[in-house]
Formats: C-alpha cells, sequence, structure tokens
C-alpha cells in the first residue's frame, strides 16, 4: 500500500500558508520542472485548463511538455485573491514568446482545491493571451 505524499502547507490555509502555497506554486511553474509541478498534484488531479480537460497526473505532465514546447521564455507570477478552508482563488499573468517571435502576455484566474494532504486536486484556470510586443514586457 502506497502512503501518499504531503505537500506542505496544509489546509485549513490562514492567510500566511495560503501567501505560502501560492508563492510556492509559482516558484515551481516558473522552473518549468515537469515532474516538480506535477508533483503538487493528486495522482488523480482534475484541471481545466482554457479548453482542455486533463485528468491525473501523467496527464499533467504530457500537457506541461507540450505547453513549454510552444511557450517559450516563460515567466509567471500569481497573486492570491482568496482563500477558504481547503480552496483558494488565484489571479495571475504569464508572458511568453511563440517559435515565431509573438510575445503574449496571458491573463487569468484559478480556482484551487486541495485534499488534506496539501495536494491539489481540482484546478480550473480561466486564461485568456493578449499579443504584445517584446518591449511592452513586464516580467524581465
Amino acid at each position: 500500500m502506497k502512503i501518499e505524499e504531503i505537500k506542505h502547507p496544509l489546509p485549513p490555509f490562514t492567510m500566511e500558508k495560503a501567501l505560502e502555497k501560492v508563492q510556492l506554486a509559482e516558484d515551481a511553474w516558473n522552473s518549468q520542472d515537469v515532474k516538480r509541478i506535477a508533483s503538487a498534484y493528486t495522482i488523480d488531479t482534475e484541471w481545466r485548463n482554457r479548453i482542455t480537460f486533463i485528468n491525473g497526473r501523467e496527464q499533467v505532465i504530457a500537457f506541461l511538455q507540450r505547453k513549454w514546447e510552444n511557450e517559450l521564455n516563460y515567466k509567471l507570477k500569481k497573486e492570491l485573491w482568496g482563500f477558504r478552508e481547503n480552496r483558494m482563488a488565484v489571479r495571475f499573468e504569464y508572458e511568453y514568446h511563440t517559435k515565431t517571435g509573438q510575445w503574449f502576455r496571458a491573463y487569468g484566474n484559478e480556482n484551487w482545491e486541495f485534499n488534506a494532504n496539501g495536494l491539489m486536486q481540482k484546478r480550473f484556470a480561466s486564461i485568456n493571451d493578449l499579443a504584445i510586443e517584446e518591449s511592452d514586457r513586464k516580467f524581465l
């Protein structure tokens, strides 16, 4: 029998723990280390990312590998919007460019739900992209 991983901080969240969880997520995503990122999610995690539905950690890994084949020089900033018990709402924006050199800034919101061990079991993301000039980048 496999013992489920634990990912601190654990719910129920306080302001301090919620801010720490958001910062840990931002740091992981900016690393672009897909295994590190995926380890924060339950084995059977449920995602909606734009119009893509993802089920399970293995699909998360495959999704992120494809993402960063197309979204180059990725840089993300997350901000806690609100939290309650084992759930959080997060606002984010990130910048990247495509292989053709076109820069984008993506804006969005995520709703997160964690299990008792601090692993994210649900992630629902709504994201919009805005084409920008390289000179308009905020995250250098």
